[in-house]
């Protein structure tokens, strides 16, 4: 399938609708040693940058690290990261916290929330696996990984996803609950 846009044109293979890509998305946190192409990289920014954003103000910049080296130094910034061993990128997203929608300031969180889901789940849909590690807003990480990585501020790091072709399968869950659902009131 080629997707167009005024950015110019890309090429990407879609295995699955997009139910399919949602329903299957699971979090795999074991990887082959298989380099993912920039190709990939590029197409999962791409579809980053094209989550919805309060007020269009898209607060996200995004630090690709392809480096085992960086990788290894990750785990030990973040306690939950083991997996970037294995791994064969990781994306950071970070949010600018100055970057206001009609003046509420967290807007950034849950602009840069879908930018991370939207990565998930089209990796998933390419063929890769890969796993959203939490960072903001425990400060520890944060800071840590600003340090790590040089980050200015007004700049934190929502989230980390590792990246990798899956060395492991986990099949779809229906996690579907009706008594969640409430009709026009609780």
């Amino acid at each position: 399938m080629i997707l167009s846009s005024h950015y110019g044109t890309f090429e990407a293979v879609i295995k699955m609708n997009a139910i399919e890509a949602l329903m299957g998305r699971r979090s795999i946190r074991k990887y082959t040693e298989e380099k993912i192409p920039e190709e990939k990289i590029t197409t999962l920014l791409k579809v980053a940058m094209n989550a919805p954003s309060g007020g269009n103000v898209q607060p996200w910049h995004f630090i690709v690290v392809n480096n085992h080296e960086t990788l290894m130094k990750i785990t030990e910034v973040h306690p939950y990261s083991k997996m970037l061993e294995q791994a064969s990128h990781a994306i950071i997203v970070l949010g600018d916290a100055t970057a206001h929608s009609k003046g509420i300031e967290e807007f950034w969180i849950q602009d840069c929330s879908a930018a991370i889901e939207n990565i998930l789940i089209a990796a998933h849909a390419l063929g890769l696996g890969a796993v959203w590690l939490g960072g903001y807003p425990n400060m520890e990480i944060v800071n840590g990984l600003k340090d790590l990585f040089q980050v200015p501020d007004p700049f934190n790091s929502l989230g980390i996803i590792s990246l990798g072709y899956p060395a492991e399968t986990k099949p779809p869950r229906e996690n579907y609950e009706k008594a969640r659902v409430h009709l026009n009131k609780w």
